[in-house]
């Protein structure tokens, strides 16, 4: 007689919600925590103590906007995450959070909106994961690239615009002192008119470069704060109007008294410096300066508009570059406004903001920068 297989259904293990608990409690890799539908923590696993040092007891109950920078709570990140998350299913982002210590780690999360069988909410389950180390292997990889870009540069420009001078300076040197006997005095004198200038020349050229060198990497001439932009301008207008009215050249400023950046006060002054001495040697007799500036997002847009012969695509894109340089080689005032534009770019790039110009051939150029209007989440004031 063959044996049956017996009928009775083989019991299977049902997890149950302790066992969940215990299983994310484990992921210690992993800060886990929930949400009420009033936005306060009501769980939260080792993981996310061990991320953001607040023990169970001190943060249940509590608001979970605690975890975002200040910058992000007056941005109403928190809120606008959370609205992200119930209108597409889920919210992800990469930003910097805070301990409670107050220090800061960057980190990628994931929002999920929560629901009973009934679908009614039930509140919200956010997951993070510490990204510090590879955003600062990141960070490390583009400062080396950086570093030898700028180093680069700097070779490209002391090979480029140091050594022809020089190699003049040299020979009209060496002739003056086979022939010095034989030159008459009005010869001489003039040769060494013409030695001494371009020295002086060169010499400007090597303060531009060592300036140039330093604003990336020197932490000690990087001071950023609140500022009024229109002091900067002002300033630079005062020093500049001279040698514009020289050229019969009219500056307009209509940058507003109210208006703030976060940043470094002599940079910013540097910068509207450099751009209107370039567009004073630029435009002809007769010409139009105006500045101005508007607020987009979280930064000030500065434009700086003149009334020059406009420039090609080439041009435009070398413009910001040590290339320039040899663009603007026709003239001593020229070589130096290059200079000038590789300055206003590294101090612009220093304060986290961005250059560029629009301008078609025919048509005065437009120069624009930009300003953190406040300080920024990670941002680097070494």
């Amino acid at each position: 007689m063959e044996k049956q297989e017996s009928k009775v259904p083989k019991s299977r293990y049902v997890p149950t919600a302790e066992f969940y608990s215990q299983v994310i409690d484990s992921m210690e890799d992993y800060s886990i925590f929930t949400l009420d539908n009033e936005l306060k923590v009501n769980s939260w696993n080792s993981g996310s103590t061990k991320l953001f040092q607040y023990e169970v007891e001190e943060i249940i109950g509590k608001p979970f906007d605690l975890i975002f920078t200040e910058e992000d709570k007056n941005n109403d990140t928190p809120n606008l995450e959370i609205a992200k998350a119930l209108k597409e299913g889920k919210a992800t982002d990469n930003r910097w959070h805070i301990r409670k210590d107050g220090s800061k780690f960057y980190a990628y999360g994931l929002v999920y909106p929560m629901a009973n069988e009934n679908g009614e909410p039930m509140g919200y389950v956010k997951i993070l994961r510490d990204l510090t180390e590879r955003k600062n292997s990141e960070k490390f990889a583009k400062d080396m690239e950086e570093l030898s870009i700028h180093k680069e540069s700097i070779l490209f420009i002391l090979s480029h615009d140091l050594r022809s001078p020089l190699t003049g300076i040299i020979g009209t040197a060496e002739y003056m002192k086979s022939n010095i006997e034989k030159m008459e005095t009005a010869q001489a004198k003039e040769m060494l008119g013409l030695l001494h200038e371009t020295a002086k020349d060169e010499l400007n050229l090597l303060d531009y470069l060592v300036e140039w060198a330093r604003i990336k990497y020197a932490s000690e001439a990087f001071a950023p704060a609140m500022i009024v932009l229109s002091e900067s301008v002002k300033k630079a207008v005062g020093i500049l109007n001279e040698m514009a009215v020289s050229k019969n050249i009219t500056i307009n400023n209509e940058i507003g008294e109210n208006i703030t950046v976060f940043a470094d006060a002599e940079m910013v002054f540097s910068v509207i410096q450099n751009l209107i001495s370039n567009a004073i040697t630029h435009i002809i007799s007769g010409g139009v300066i105006t500045l101005s500036a508007e607020r987009k997002e979280d930064k000030i847009v500065v434009k700086i508009k003149d009334m020059g012969k406009g420039m090609t695509k080439e041009v435009q894109k070398k413009l910001f570059t040590p290339q320039i340089t040899t663009l603007f080689n026709a003239s001593k005032e020229d070589k130096n406004a290059g200079i000038e534009l590789l300055l206003a770019n590294g101090y612009v790039e220093r304060n986290g903001g961005e250059i560029w110009v629009e301008s078609i051939e025919g048509e005065g150029p437009s120069f624009y920068f930009t300003m953190p209007v406040k300080k920024n989440a990670g941002q680097d004031v070494r």
